[in-house]
Formats: C-alpha cells, sequence, structure tokens
C-alpha cells in the first residue's frame, strides 16, 4: 500500500473496531477473568496487545499503536501522557546510575532540563555535542556513554542532523540511540529506517493536531521494543483512551494537514527571507539552513514550524512586535491548526557548546488561516518592531 492507504487503514482491525469505522472507546482500570486458565493465559500475553489491565491499555490504545507502529515502521509503540514523559521514560528505562549520555545541543528545552536536573541527580552524566558534528561525535565517546540522543531538526534553530553518519558511530561503539521525531512525525521522516533505534514523538503536536490533548509516543525496533515496553509499564506510564481516540482521529487527517501547514510556511519563510529586518530565516527547506543537504536527502517534505533571525533587535522591540500580532497567538507547542508565535532575545542560556551569535530569533508555526492574512500581519507588527530599535 502507498503511504496514504496505508495510515487510512493502521488500526482498524475489526477487534479494535467491532464493525464500525473508527475504534472503539474502551475505557478500563480492572479487567475481570471468567476462570483462573483465562488469567493465567492474560498474564502470559500481557505485553501482546491483550486485555490485562488498564494501565497496560485497551483496544482503543491497541489501535493508536498498531497505526503509530505501521507509520514509524517499528517493532512496537508505547504511549505517554506527553512528549516530555516520551522522551524522560525512554531515557530512564536504558540509563543506569554511572553511565554517560550524548545529547543534542540544540534539544528541546524539556530535555536540557531532564539532563541537568534529574539525570545528573541520579548519577547519570551528559555531554552536549554540535549537532553538526557527524561523524566527530566518535571523539567525545567516553567508555560509560551508552546512549546517543539526536533530534532533528534542532529545537528553535533548526539544524538538520547527519543522522546516518552518527547512526554508524553509535552502532560501531555500541551506543543505543534515540531521535526526537517530533518534526519529522512519521509521514515525513522516519528515523528507524535510517538504523536509529528509538523514534520519539510528541503526538500533542501534528498527530493530534487541534492543540487539545497531551500525548507523546515512542517506537522502537525489534531489539529495544521489549525494554521500552516493560520499563515504561513499571514506571506507570499511561495515557485514556479518549486522548487515544483522539489521536486516532488526527492521525487520519495528518497528511492533508501538513500539506497546507508545509505549503504555507514555505510562502511566508519566502516573504521573511527577503524582509530588511530580517538576517536570515531557519527553515530546513531553504538551501541556507544549516544540514539543508541532509533534509533534502532523508526528508519527505516539511511542516508549518521554523523561525527567522533579526538583523538588530532589543527585548523592547521583540515585546511590542509580539502584542501587536493579531493571527498569530502566543503560547507554546505547535503543530495545532493556530499560527502561533514564540520569541527569545537570545539562544546563548539554551546552548552550552554552539553558542549563539546572531540577533533575536522568532520562532513561529503557520497553522491552517489565509496565508495573505498570515503575511499582513507579520507586516504590520515589523513595522512597529522596527519603530521600536
Amino acid at each position: 500500500m502507498k503511504k496514504n492507504t496505508k495510515l487510512a487503514s493502521a488500526g482498524r482491525k475489526l477487534q479494535y473496531t467491532q464493525g464500525v469505522v473508527n475504534p472503539v472507546v474502551q475505557r478500563a482500570s480492572t479487567v475481570v477473568f471468567d476462570s483462573v486458565a483465562d488469567m493465567h493465559e492474560a498474564i502470559k500475553e500481557r505485553g501482546n496487545r491483550t486485555l490485562f489491565y488498564g494501565r497496560r491499555g485497551t483496544n482503543t490504545h491497541y489501535a493508536l499503536q498498531d497505526a503509530i507502529t505501521e507509520l514509524e515502521n517499528g517493532a512496537g509503540c508505547a504511549l505517554y501522557p506527553s512528549g516530555a514523559a516520551a522522551i524522560s521514560q525512554s531515557l530512564l528505562s536504558f540509563l543506569k546510575a554511572g553511565d554517560h549520555l550524548l545529547m543534542v545541543d540544540t534539544a528541546y528545552e524539556p530535555t536540557r532540563d531532564l539532563c541537568d536536573k534529574i539525570l545528573a541527580g541520579l548519577g547519570i552524566s551528559t555531554t552536549y555535542y554540535d549537532p553538526m558534528i557527524g561523524a566527530g561525535v566518535k571523539a567525545l565517546i567516553q567508555e560509560n556513554t551508552k546512549v546517543l540522543f539526536l533530534e532533528s531538526p534542532g529545537s528553535i534553530t533548526m539544524e538538520v542532523q547527519d543522522v546516518p553518519a552518527l547512526v554508524q558511530v553509535a552502532k560501531e561503539n555500541g551506543l543505543i540511540t534515540m531521535l526526537d521525531n517530533t518534526y519529522g512525525n512519521g509521514w515525513h521522516y522516519r528515523p528507524l529506517d535510517h538504523g536509529v533505534d528509538i523514534s520519539i514523538q510528541a503526538a500533542t503536536k501534528y498527530i493530534v493536531g487541534h492543540s487539545d490533548v497531551m500525548m507523546g509516543v515512542a517506537v522502537a525496533n525489534e531489539e529495544y521494543w521489549p525494554t521500552l515496553r516493560e520499563h515504561s509499564y513499571l514506571l506507570g506510564q499511561c495515557t485514556s483512551a479518549d486522548d487515544a481516540y483522539l489521536a486516532l482521529r488526527g492521525l487520519r487527517t495528518m497528511p492533508v494537514r501538513l500539506q497546507q501547514h508545509e505549503k504555507s510556511a514555505l510562502t511566508v519563510a519566502n516573504w521573511l527571507a527577503e524582509h530588511p529586518l530580517v538576517d536570515h530565516v531557519r527553515h530546513p527547506a531553504l538551501p541556507s539552513n544549516p544540514g539543508h543537504e541532509y533534509f533534502k536527502r532523508d526528508f519527505d517534505g516539511s511542516n508549518g514550524l521554523f523561525s527567522f533571525v533579526m538583523k538588530s533587535g532589543n527585548q523592547k522591540a521583540i515585546n511590542r512586535f509580539l502584542d501587536s500580532l493579531h493571527h498569530f497567538k502566543m503560547g507554546f507547542s505547535w503543530g495545532g491548526y493556530e499560527s502561533l508565535v514564540t520569541a527569545n532575545i537570545t539562544m546563548a542560556a539554551l546552548r552550552t557548546t554552539t553558542g549563539w551569535e546572531h540577533g533575536p530569533i522568532i520562532r513561529l508555526h503557520i497553522g491552517l488561516e489565509d496565508v495573505e492574512d498570515l503575511l499582513a500581519d507579520l507586516e504590520q507588527a515589523l513595522k512597529v518592531y522596527e519603530s521600536h530599535l
């Protein structure tokens, strides 16, 4: 099957749908058994889509897990109450006291906080590496290095990593590779196809797509799926059946939403690239973006998220710019149908090894509004910005 057909039919076994189009919403804590033999059979098969206990999941959860596993070409999918939980629990499933973690320096801010504030307290050390280091990451591997963590493109600054080069070094040195694939979403990029062991997403973003559910997912290959599955269960991770249903519903329309997000975002990005106040645009699909050659080689497309860097600015000008926008709402997260904006006067506090020598950076998520309205909104806000420089 081709991709659209595959996604439309994934996770729709009769066991899950019971004869209707969509999987039923099956809420449960306790699962009851008709006999001792049935209970023992459920205990034996509890990791294999068999009703056992609510935290293990119901048919609603299994339908979503099957669909995302198929989307990412993995062996199994674990569900979490947020993207941050998916990252933390994936790391905690494989790291122990005394281990060393290699973390990309452009990682999502909560991921950095996890490393610096939680993992460090557990005796797990972290070294941040330049996202563009490629095979040079070999020089940073220590005797106790266990995991190499990637995020491509990088958070806010959008550097695209040479994943095959990094994976090759990891495999040669016995490291587990994990990649935050929220941007690639399994539709535009499938890390396991490039040798990554575990692909992680904040399903809150494009999978759900409507800014109304918090959820994380992690898909592992055959080697690491049993450990990820069991350790996530032991760490108490679970989601509600209602949220799983909403994620499934969002998943069905994700490809057509992504097409519009991508088209509008490229229009806005190219417009901003020509604006006299803008130094440069950080969009993976533009040739000027760091690692664009890897994006062109490995990805099937882009989406609505990108950043642009101002030539100069101050906090007052940034604040006035943000306050002047109408269609772009200020708020964290992205991937929903609405356009969003955030800004950083400097990236220095969010980088360890790579630094930041440019002006203020503004991150946009381009939603499903008419792009002409979004351009007009940006144009008037940039005039306000200029008047406060």
